[in-house]
């Protein structure tokens, strides 16, 4: 049995990008660990909010729901406040995650790894896929983390295939799916770079066909973030697999072309 920390920015992260691979893992006897970096304060206030109850605290909640449906052995917060949206004033907040000075985040990170010591690392590639603040922050964060560890655990990066996401957006389109048209996985996204990672740098293409129907359950507790979640969920089933039964990394230090596989 080997261990997998998957580090992830906002909770509703893990449900989009990694949860097939963390319920895979976890299937397979492998002790999965779940860490976020913030609390997501700056996501959709569902209109159910109880008195008392804040954005964050039904977060947290949907969050280790989501890791329960996952099987992850543990949940741990970094404890940073979210920053928001490139430009927004909440970047500057004294607490965000994006002012956190990167090497005490790192030594916070690192002493997770030292508690749990992961044997695989998982954060995301080099702009977060899309260029949020705080995905951006995690990739710098987990890679310096790594560097403290000891022993250093194997580093991999989540990502999304650019190239595939073209393809299906592509087909989507020519048959008609409503909504289709107008995505690009090529325009500039939040930092004015493309989605994801073009699939020739991409090093692992892991398979979770198998997985599909409960990562939909993991995303679907995260259900107070309607805008985010809400569309892919909508989505026939067979559609909704043909989109999130393959998850990708990058492997930090290798050079070898994608191949299908796994992390252990």
């Amino acid at each position: 049995m080997s261990t997998i920390m998957f580090v992830h920015a906002h909770p509703d992260d893990e449900g989009t990008l990694t949860a097939g691979s963390m319920i895979r893992a976890a299937d397979e006897g492998h002790r999965v660990i779940v860490v976020f970096a913030t609390r997501g304060e700056h996501g959709e206030a569902p209109d159910d909010l109880q008195p008392g109850e804040s954005v964050a605290d039904r977060r947290v909640a949907e969050a280790t729901r989501a890791a329960r449906i996952a099987g992850a052995a543990g949940v741990h917060w970094l404890g940073y406040r979210d920053s928001g949206m490139a430009g927004w004033e909440q970047n500057h907040h004294p607490q965000a995650f994006l002012q956190a000075p990167a090497e005490e985040a790192a030594e916070r990170l690192a002493a997770l790894i030292a508690q749990e010591r992961p044997d695989v690392l998982v954060g995301y590639d080099w702009h977060g896929n899309y260029g949020h603040p705080d995905h951006v922050r995690v990739h710098q964060v987990v890679r310096r983390a790594a560097e403290l560890a000891e022993p250093r655990p194997r580093l991999f990066e989540a990502t999304m295939n650019r190239d595939r996401i073209r393809r299906q957006y592509r087909l989507a389109t020519a048959s008609g799916v409503p909504d289709a048209e107008g995505f690009d996985p090529d325009q500039p996204m939040n930092d004015g770079n493309p989605l994801g990672t073009p699939e020739a740098e991409i090093n692992l293409a892991v398979d979770v066909a198998a997985q599909v129907v409960r990562r939909r359950e993991m995303m679907a507790c995260h259900a107070s973030q309607v805008a985010d979640i809400r569309p892919w969920l909508e989505l026939p089933l067979e559609t909704y697999a043909a989109v999130f039964d393959t998850e990708h990394y990058l492997e930090v230090g290798s050079s070898d072309p994608m191949r299908p596989g796994w992390f252990f």
